[in-house]
C-alpha cells in the first residue's frame, strides 16, 4: 500500500529545481523592453493586438563568467500591449543551475505578465531535471514533470496545476488530479485521485 506521507516527504526533496527549471522561462520578460520601431501615437486607444513579434528566436543569458545559465527559443513570440503580456508558441527552455545541471521546460504555449511574476506552460508542459550529484556527493535521479498546464508564481515561489499531473523521479512515479507545491514552506500538496509506486533502492 502506498506511503502518501512517505512520497510527499520524498518529492518535496527534489521537486524545487522543477521551480527552478519553470521560472527560468520568466527571464523572456526582459523583451518587453526591446525598442518598437516609430513613435508610438499615445492617443489611439489600445486594443489587444501585438505592437511586436518575433519569429524563430533563440535568447541565450550567461553568467559573470561567460558560461550559458539560459537559452529560450519558440515558433513565435508576441507582446500585447493592452495587458502587458507575452505569449510564446512551441515554449522550449534550458537552464543550468550553479552545479551545471540542466532543467528543460516545454510547451505548446508561454505565458508570461509583464514583470514576469507569473508564467505558464500551456499544453503538454513538462519540465525534466537531468541526474545529477548534489554537494555531498549524493547521486540525484532524473526528475521529470508533466501536466497540460503549469503555473508558476515567483512572488511566492509556488507552482499549482488544476490538471492532472505525473512526476517521476528516477523509477519512482507518482499522479495526482491537482498540485500545489510551496517552495517557501517545501510542502508539495496533491489533490484528487493520487496514485504513487516507489522502486526499493538497489542494494549495492
Amino acid at each position: 500500500m502506498l506511503n502518501v506521507h512517505r512520497l510527499i516527504d520524498r518529492i518535496s526533496i527534489y521537486l524545487p529545481v522543477i521551480l527552478m527549471g519553470v521560472l527560468a522561462l520568466g527571464t523572456y520578460w526582459l523583451l518587453r523592453t526591446a525598442p518598437l520601431p516609430g513613435t508610438p501615437d499615445t492617443a489611439k486607444p489600445e486594443t489587444h493586438d501585438a505592437d511586436y513579434f518575433m519569429q524563430k528566436f533563440s535568447i541565450k543569458t550567461f553568467d559573470a563568467t561567460g558560461h550559458l545559465k539560459t537559452e529560450l527559443q519558440g515558433q513565435e513570440l508576441r507582446h500585447f500591449p493592452d495587458t502587458d503580456t507575452l505569449e510564446i508558441d512551441k515554449v522550449y527552455l534550458r537552464s543550468y543551475d550553479e552545479a551545471g545541471t540542466l532543467t528543460t521546460s516545454t510547451g505548446d504555449h508561454g505565458l508570461s505578465n509583464g514583470d514576469g511574476s507569473e508564467v505558464q506552460l500551456i499544453g503538454n508542459a513538462m519540465v525534466v531535471r537531468d541526474a545529477s550529484v548534489n554537494k555531498t556527493g549524493v547521486a540525484q535521479p532524473r526528475l521529470t514533470l508533466q501536466s497540460d498546464f503549469l503555473h508558476a508564481i515567483t512572488d511566492t515561489e509556488r507552482v499549482k496545476t488544476h490538471l492532472p499531473v505525473r512526476i517521476t523521479r528516477g523509477r519512482d512515479q507518482f499522479t495526482a488530479d491537482r498540485m500545489d507545491y510551496d517552495n517557501l514552506s517545501h510542502v508539495v500538496e496533491l489533490q484528487g485521485r493520487v496514485h504513487g509506486v516507489l522502486t526499493p533502492a538497489t542494494a549495492p
